[in-house]
């Protein structure tokens, strides 16, 4: 007989085991330690015990779901109104289905409890402050295509996929920088700029990215000063350094619409992976919507090739699919 109950400041060392039997994953991080979870999840400012919910059997943690919220429009607070449950995770052994879907239950009674209208199954930008360097990659993908517990879950609780998300690495060893009419007008008409641990811009990214060493890389116009281009980096830890490659995960990639279709992004991501390379970096990851097909064009333009997927599930909170909810994103915006 299984029991329901709320994180205990007891259960770190439980969970760490759970998640240490888990069979190989690329985008789970491995092996695990309490301090590690402590530092990703456990102490972010809006971490809520309530939404951690162990199961024990015979007084032993044997399984957890992990329900939580993304941030207002601002991005100065939490906004209750949509949820996600970030991850499901059973101790080797403790298979059961019936355990799975009891979790998933309490997950959703939460969310739904604390005001969400819509549910979402997996972590992606906003749903994305939890587990950032232990699942995933450079962001939080959804649902791994290899997490076969957590999707056969939302498939038979009725949930829909409302979107797919390509992982995709770039070889640094073999990186050609693209050279052109175009990108050497670019160079002459643009400033490029590093900012090393650029100042979170709101509550809500310090949250997410504010414990992570990050470079932006910026585009200046020359002649109007103004940014035309940006692109961020972080150091994927400490998920890359259980692959054994030096790794810088990209996010918030965007281009002025009025500079877009120029070759702004190559140019920029061109420069920028020149000055990782020579620190050491071997590999960039990055991730995008399968749909952004302008996204994939500029990556695989670059050698970009895909190593995994992600899914991302939603349903409404009363389990009726049709009501519709902001957009998700994994994203490049260019």
């Amino acid at each position: 007989m299984y029991q329901l109950r709320p994180f205990r400041n007891t259960d770190p060392p439980h969970l760490a085991e759970i998640w240490r039997s888990q069979p190989p994953q690329r985008g789970i991080l491995q092996p695990i330690s309490a301090p590690i979870l402590e530092f990703a999840v456990f102490s972010k400012a809006h971490f809520d015990r309530q939404g951690l919910i162990i199961a024990t059997k015979d007084g032993l943690p044997v399984g957890f779901v992990h329900a939580g919220f993304g941030p207002n429009d601002e991005g100065t607070g939490l906004d209750k109104s949509m949820g996600t449950t970030h991850l499901l995770m059973l101790r080797a052994g403790y298979e059961d289905d019936a355990l799975v879907d009891a979790l998933m239950e309490a997950s959703e009674d939460y969310l739904r409890n604390s005001g969400a209208s819509v549910i979402y199954a997996g972590g992606v930008k906003p749903l994305n402050s939890f587990y950032l360097g232990l699942y995933g990659g450079s962001e939080i993908p959804g649902v791994l295509e290899s997490n076969r517990l957590l999707r056969d879950a939302c498939l038979r609780r009725g949930y829909t996929e409302s979107g797919q998300i390509c992982i995709l690495q770039c070889d640094l060893v073999r990186f050609r920088p693209p050279v052109s009419r175009k990108v050497r007008m670019l160079g002459r008409q643009t400033h490029f700029e590093e900012t090393v641990d650029p100042l979170s811009c709101n509550w809500w990214e310090a949250c997410v990215w504010g414990s992570q060493q990050r470079d932006r890389f910026r585009l200046f116009d020359k002649a109007t000063g103004k940014v035309i281009a940006s692109a961020s980096f972080w150091d994927v830890q400490p998920l890359s350094a259980c692959w054994g490659i030096c790794t810088a995960g990209m996010f918030d990639l965007e281009v002025d619409p009025g500079w877009r279709r120029q070759g702004c992004a190559s140019y920029l991501l061109g420069e920028a992976f020149r000055l990782l390379r020579r620190r050491g970096v071997a590999t960039i990851e990055a991730q995008t919507m399968a749909t952004n097909e302008a996204a994939n064009a500029l990556y695989e333009s670059l050698g970009f090739i895909e190593v995994d997927r992600g899914f991302v599930f939603r349903k409404n909170a009363t389990g009726q699919n049709g009501a519709s909810s902001p957009a998700l994103s994994s994203a490049s915006n260019y």
